[in-house]
């Protein structure tokens, strides 16, 4: 999870790209799988953030590592990686192959109680959400989202009871 060092920092999300087999369309965090020369966590999100936005490692600074979750529905270890970065230029869907768009949100909006909603989907899952302009953050990253708000002192009471459905365009597996 990738912060700008701001006093109302930014969190960067990406739109995954129309033309992926899993998820696409959907908003994701960057970072992807470990491969074999990483040596890392750190380093596969370094690697990860220079492909899918265009970010130089040199500009990176680690916090931290979240303790790594097992996510059923993909079968995968996902472990978080909390870093910052000046934030002083614009970031790009650097490979379309894989990014449709890039997206940075402030904390105070993803923490304000009228961006929040517990996403609904057909299947019968419920999770936090977020709905900022045309985009809806749901499932696995807004679990992180929500999760670091609340670890950070950030997190905000809403209405758990607002529900909505997840919106199509945003379904795909």
């Amino acid at each position: 999870m990738l912060f700008t060092e701001a006093e109302d920092p930014a969190v960067t999300f990406v739109t995954r790209a129309e033309t992926l087999r899993r998820h696409a369309g959907q908003v994701a965090l960057p970072g992807g799988a470990v491969d074999p020369t990483d040596g890392s966590a750190f380093a596969t999100a370094l690697r990860e953030a220079k492909e899918e936005i265009g970010l130089e490692p040199s500009r990176v600074s680690l916090i931290g590592e979240l303790p790594a979750l097992w996510v059923p529905a993909s079968r995968y270890d996902v472990t978080t990686v909390v870093a910052t970065w000046p934030g002083d230029h614009e970031l790009w869907a650097a490979d379309p192959a894989e990014t449709g768009a890039v997206h940075n949100f402030s904390v105070s909006d993803l923490a304000s109680p009228s961006t929040r909603v517990t996403a609904q989907h057909p299947r019968g899952y419920r999770g936090p959400a977020f709905v900022l302009d045309d985009t809806f953050i749901w499932g696995l990253t807004a679990h992180l989202v929500d999760w670091v708000l609340d670890l950070a002192g950030w997190a905000r009471p809403w209405d758990h009871g607002r529900v909505v459905d997840i919106p199509e365009r945003f379904l795909r597996d």
